[in-house]
C-alpha cells in the first residue's frame, strides 16, 4: 500500500502526467515504495489541463506514448486532447499505480535535512510527506502564462486562458479578442471563429505553420495493428527516425531554406490577399521559435469575420482591448493563448537543498534553470527532475526523453540503496562540465538566432532545449555513473568531469 500524505515513504513523486506515471510504473515494477503528490483530482498533467476545442498533439499517437506500452486503438493518426487523457488514465490503472497517488495533494514546497538524508516535503493544507527521493514531475508545460496588462481587473466581459478553458461560458455571438498566435491559439482558433460573432486576433509575432499529416485511421489499419503487433512497432520506428533526422536542420542549419521554402509555397497556396500574407510572415528564421502544424489555421484567419491584428494587447477597458499600434477594438471576451512559465521550473515550489540554499535563487543567480543531464542539481540531494531544464525537444517525442530520464532515476536509486548512501549529490564540476558543453553546441542552433521565443530566457540563456539528437541522449543516461556523484556514508570515487 502507498503511504499517507503525513507520512514518510521511499520517493515522492510530484506530479501525475506523463512523467510522473512513467515514474511511477518503474518504481511499483522495482518494488521501490513511493508516493504521487498531485493537486488536481485526476491524472494527465497538461492533457487533462488543456481541453480547449481543437486540443491536439503535434507528434504521431504511435510515438506519443510509452515504448512498454503501445496502443493499437488511436482514432487518428495525431491524437487529440481526450484521447491522450484517457491513455494516461489507462496506463496508471493497468499498471495499478492509481493507489499510489494522493489526489488534492498540493507540494508547496520541500526542505532537505542533510543529517538525516531526507526531504520534507509541505503539502497545501497544512500536510506534511517526508521522504528519501524527491522526483519532481511537474514539466514546463504545468504553469500557464496570465499577461499583467494594465486595465485587466476593469474589464466587463469574460477573461480566461487557454490552458483554463471555460466551457460553461457561451461564445456564440460573442465579440473575442484571441491574445497570442501560439501552439494553442492555432488549434482554438478554427474551432470557434465560425461561432463568433467577430474575432480580433493580437499577434505579436507570427508563427511559421506548415500542414499537419493527421487522418482518422481505417477500420482495416485499426485492425491489422491490434492482431499483428509487429506492424505498430513498425510504425513507431518509422516515425521516430522520421522526426529524428528534424534536428538537423535545427541544429546545424542544413536544410532550413527547405523547411523555408515549404512553408512559403504553403501559406501563399491559403492566403491569397496579399497584405494578410505580410502579417502572416515571420521575422525570425524558420525554427528559431516553434515551428507549429495545421490544417485549418490559415483558411480561420482568412474568414472575413476574423482580424489578425499585428501587434500584442497593451490596455484593457470596461468594454475594449487596446494594442501596441494603436488599434482599438470593442469585445465581449478576452481569451489568453499566451501558452506557459516555461523558463519557471518546479515554479511554485519553494526547494531548499543543502545549507537552506533556495533552488530558484541560485538559477536565478546564474542567469537561468540548469542541472546535470537536466535530471540532477548540485546542492540538492536525492532530488531528481524530470522533463527538466535542457530536454525539451523541437523535433521528436517528449516521451522517448521521460523514458530515458526515468530509467536513470531509477539506477540512481538502486545504487544508493544497494551501496548504503543516506543521499547523492552531483557534482558542481560534473555540473558545469555539462552546462558548458550544452551551451557552447546550443550556441549553433537556430534557436539562438535573436528571436523571443520560449526557449531562451531576458538573459539569453536557453534553459529549454537539448541540442542533438534524443539518442545521443539516451545513451548518456543509459548507466547511473557514481563518479559523477558525491555520496554520503559510502567511500568517494576520484572525482571527474562529467
Amino acid at each position: 500500500m502507498a503511504e499517507r500524505a503525513g507520512e514518510s515513504t521511499t520517493v515522492a513523486i510530484v506530479g501525475a502526467g506523463f512523467s510522473g506515471i512513467c515514474m511511477a510504473i518503474k518504481l511499483r515494477r522495482a518494488g521501490i515504495p513511493f508516493t504521487v503528490l498531485e493537486k488536481a483530482a485526476r491524472v494527465g498533467g497538461v492533457w487533462r489541463d488543456n481541453t480547449y476545442p481543437g486540443a491536439a498533439c503535434d507528434i504521431p499517437s504511435h510515438l506519443y506514448s510509452y515504448s512498454f506500452e503501445p496502443s493499437h486503438d488511436w482514432a487518428r493518426k495525431y491524437g487529440q486532447q481526450p484521447e491522450i487523457e484517457s491513455y494516461v488514465d489507462h496506463c496508471a490503472r493497468k499498471y495499478r499505480v492509481h493507489e499510489h497517488i494522493r489526489f488534492g495533494h498540493e507540494a508547496e514546497g520541500a526542505d532537505f535535512d542533510e543529517a538525516t538524508g531526507r526531504w520534507r516535503i509541505s503539502i497545501s493544507g497544512g500536510g506534511e510527506l517526508e521522504a528519501r527521493f524527491l522526483v519532481a514531475a511537474t514539466g514546463q508545460l504545468s504553469l500557464p502564462a496570465d499577461p499583467k496588462v494594465p486595465g485587466l481587473d476593469a474589464f466587463d466581459g469574460k477573461v480566461f486562458h487557454s490552458a483554463r478553458w471555460d466551457h460553461d461560458y457561451d461564445l456564440n455571438g460573442k465579440r473575442v479578442a484571441v491574445v497570442g498566435t501560439g501552439a494553442s491559439a492555432i488549434q482554438f482558433v478554427p474551432k470557434i471563429a465560425p461561432r463568433v460573432e467577430r474575432m480580433h486576433i493580437f499577434q505579436r509575432s507570427a508563427p511559421y505553420v506548415l500542414p499537419k499529416p493527421d487522418r482518422p485511421y481505417t477500420p482495416l489499419e485499426k485492425y491489422l495493428y491490434r492482431h499483428f503487433p509487429a506492424l505498430l512497432a513498425v510504425s513507431r520506428t518509422r516515425q521516430y527516425a522520421y522526426h529524428e533526422m528534424r534536428v538537423v536542420p535545427l541544429t546545424k542549419g542544413r536544410g532550413l531554406s527547405l523547411l523555408h521554402r515549404s512553408w512559403e509555397r504553403y501559406m501563399h497556396s491559403q492566403v491569397k490577399d496579399e497584405r494578410l500574407r505580410e502579417l502572416l510572415t515571420p521575422d525570425y528564421p524558420i525554427g528559431c521559435k516553434r515551428v507549429l502544424i495545421s490544417n485549418d489555421w490559415y483558411p480561420a484567419v482568412t474568414r472575413p469575420d476574423v482580424e489578425l491584428v499585428p501587434a500584442g494587447l497593451t490596455d484593457v477597458r470596461a468594454d475594449r482591448v487596446t494594442a501596441a499600434d494603436g488599434t482599438e477594438r470593442e469585445v465581449d471576451t478576452i481569451i489568453f493563448g499566451t501558452g506557459f512559465a516555461t523558463k519557471d521550473f518546479l515554479a511554485p515550489m519553494a526547494i531548499r537543498g543543502r545549507d537552506g540554499r533556495e533552488l530558484h535563487e541560485l538559477w536565478s543567480a546564474r542567469g537561468g534553470a540548469e542541472a546535470y543531464l537536466g535530471i540532477a542539481v548540485s546542492g540538492f540531494p536525492n532530488l531528481f527532475i524530470l522533463y527538466g531544464p535542457n530536454t525539451n525537444l523541437g523535433h521528436n517525442s517528449i516521451i522517448y526523453m521521460l523514458e530515458s530520464q526515468t530509467d536513470y532515476v531509477l539506477e540512481a536509486i538502486r545504487h544508493a540503496g544497494a551501496y548504503g548512501a543516506k543521499w547523492l549529490d552531483v557534482r558542481p564540476e560534473a555540473q558545469d562540465e555539462f552546462n558548458r558543453e550544452i551551451h557552447k553546441r546550443l550556441s549553433g542552433t537556430v534557436w539562438q538566432a535573436g528571436c523571443d521565443s520560449w526557449y531562451v530566457t531576458e538573459r539569453g540563456k536557453n534553459t529549454n532545449n537539448w541540442p542533438s539528437f534524443t539518442f545521443e541522449y539516451r545513451r548518456r543516461t543509459r548507466y547511473f555513473d557514481p563518479v559523477h556523484y558525491e555520496a554520503s556514508g559510502v567511500p568517494q570515487p576520484e572525482a571527474v568531469a562529467a
